[in-house]
Formats: C-alpha cells, sequence, structure tokens
C-alpha cells in the first residue's frame, strides 16, 4: 500500500490530498486581504477565485465561525477580530520578540535610531517588532509591513543566510531584480556577494526602503544554526562616517548574538508581563554585560 504522503516531495494521496487540497484552498482567500483590497464581496471572491459558490459559502463560513474573517451589511467581507487577537499574543509572547525586546531597547538607548526585528514570510520579510528611540524620523519599515528580499539590510543579510537552493530559485525566478539590488547580474556572482555579507556578519544599506537614512542588520539564529530574523537599527544620516559605521555595526551584531544565545540557552523567551515591557529601568545592561562576556572568551 502507497504511503499517504511520497517522501521529500510533500505530495498526498486520495483522502488526505482532497484535505490537504481543501485547506490550501481556504487558505488563498486570506491571500486575498493583503495590500490595498482588504473588502470582498461574495460575488468579486468568486469570480476571483473560480470556486463554486457551495464550497465558497463553506470556507468562508469556517473563517468568520473562526473569527479570522467577518461579515459586514453593504460592504462584504473583511479580516476579522481573530486577528487582532492573534498580533496581540504575539507581540507578549513570541519567543523571538520576548528575547529581542530589552537588547533593543538597550541599543536604541546608546545609538539614536529606530530598531528592527524582522523575520522572513514567504518570498518577503516582516517586521515583527520595532523600538523607537528618536523623534527625528519616521521608519516605513513599521511592524506589519512587508518587504521584498533585495531591499534594505533587514533583508539582506537574512538573504545572505539562506539555502543555496532557495537562492536559485529566487534568482531564476527574477534576475532582473537582483542586478538592479546590486546584488549580481548571474547567479554565482549573486552567491559571491551574499557570501561576502556572510562573512562580514552585518549589512548596511543607504535609503533603500526609507530615503536619507542609514540601516545596519545582523542575522539571528536558531539553535541548529538556522537563520530566524535580523535585528537591525536605522540612523536618520545617509552620510555615516566608516568610524561610526563600524561601531553601529558593532553593537548591532552583539545584540543579534544575545537574542540567538538567548533563543540557545533557554529554548523559551524572556518573561513576557506587561509590566516588564513598560519599565525600562528594570531591564539589566545587557550590552554592557555580553560586551565583558564576549571579551573573556
Amino acid at each position: 500500500m502507497r504511503d499517504w504522503r511520497e517522501r521529500g516531495t510533500g505530495l498526498t494521496f486520495g483522502k488526505d490530498r482532497q484535505r490537504v487540497n481543501s485547506l490550501e484552498r481556504m487558505i488563498v482567500i486570506l491571500d486575498l486581504f493583503e495590500g490595498d483590497r482588504l473588502e470582498w464581496t461574495m460575488e468579486e471572491l468568486q469570480a476571483q477565485l473560480g470556486y463554486t459558490r457551495s464550497t465558497l459559502y463553506r470556507y468562508l463560513k469556517v473563517l468568520t465561525d473562526a473569527g479570522l474573517l467577518t461579515s459586514l451589511p453593504d460592504v462584504g467581507y473583511t479580516l476579522g477580530p481573530r486577528i487582532a487577537e492573534l498580533d496581540y499574543q504575539m507581540r507578549e509572547r513570541d519567543p523571538l520578540i520576548t528575547a529581542s525586546r530589552p537588547v533593543m531597547a538597550e541599543l536604541v538607548e546608546e545609538i539614536a535610531g529606530i530598531s528592527l526585528l524582522c523575520r522572513r514570510y514567504r518570498e518577503r520579510v516582516l517586521c515583527v517588532h520595532q523600538e523607537q528611540g528618536t523623534a527625528s524620523f519616521h521608519s516605513n519599515y513599521e511592524r506589519g509591513r512587508a518587504r521584498p528580499l533585495l531591499q534594505g539590510a533587514a533583508s539582506r543579510i537574512i538573504l545572505a543566510h539562506m539555502p543555496s537552493a532557495a537562492l536559485r530559485k529566487l534568482y531564476d525566478a527574477n534576475p532582473t531584480a537582483v542586478h538592479e539590488a546590486g546584488l549580481g547580474d548571474s547567479l554565482n556572482a549573486f552567491r559571491a556577494r551574499l557570501r561576502l555579507l556572510r562573512q562580514a556578519g552585518w549589512d548596511a544599506t543607504v535609503s533603500q526602503v526609507t530615503r536619507g537614512v542609514t540601516g545596519v542588520a545582523a542575522p539571528i539564529f536558531d539553535r541548529r544554526d538556522n537563520v530566524l530574523g535580523s535585528l537591525s537599527v536605522t540612523i536618520g544620516d545617509e552620510h555615516v562616517s566608516k568610524e561610526r559605521l563600524a561601531f553601529v555595526a558593532d553593537r548591532v551584531v552583539l545584540c543579534a548574538r544575545i537574542v540567538t544565545k538567548t533563543i540557545a540557552r533557554s529554548g523559551h523567551s524572556l518573561p513576557a508581563t506587561p509590566e516588564r515591557a513598560g519599565r525600562r529601568e528594570d531591564i539589566t545592561p545587557l550590552l554592557a554585560g555580553a560586551a565583558r562576556q564576549e571579551g573573556s572568551t
């Protein structure tokens, strides 16, 4: 008897395959509520997706019962309150966010700027947390806003640590975009450019996401050395001296290492209580302590 899942392919068979396909088709509905389009009528969804009316109704009922979508008179379907609830839970209890929050808060106290915590999401990078240490400028890379992998230091340093097969797939899909991003005009050049970023341990870009600013980012890894995301700081100056840039990069790399070690050591996050999140005076001097620890090893 043939196994329900063919190893290494993700293919499914029989009823299991039908079930997976139904789940995937339902998720496609949620994918439509991205970008500028957040309201869809039943008729518009049916025309866009090509599902039968009975199938679409069944999927929408499941999604609305779960609170992921909601139906409003004279408007149609839009995102439901469960999305906001899940966002709150993520902000308060996500292990990566709670491990990074105090480090990022100290970073922007030392370096006036905006610190971002980012994770890869499909072929984009998503900002999942932000700490602001200046009011002199505003970052376009806000929490929940996705960017392509090729734009900005926070994205590119994640890209540099992606598997070789994923890089080939990305390049083959759009070599022009890779070239325009200054990352090479061939697959070999693309890989060579990313190899330099990996060896440096950090990346810096100027005015790629927000005009007039410099972004510096370093990678965060899990305990198996898979890249989880990036920690970065954005400075409101596009003319940063080499000495200043080297100092900022050193601090950002140190912060990313602290988060990596915190995750690897405990397997869980720091406590994510609202009291701790709102009281900077309770945060221990992580940067100074970590710097002493790095110097003694």
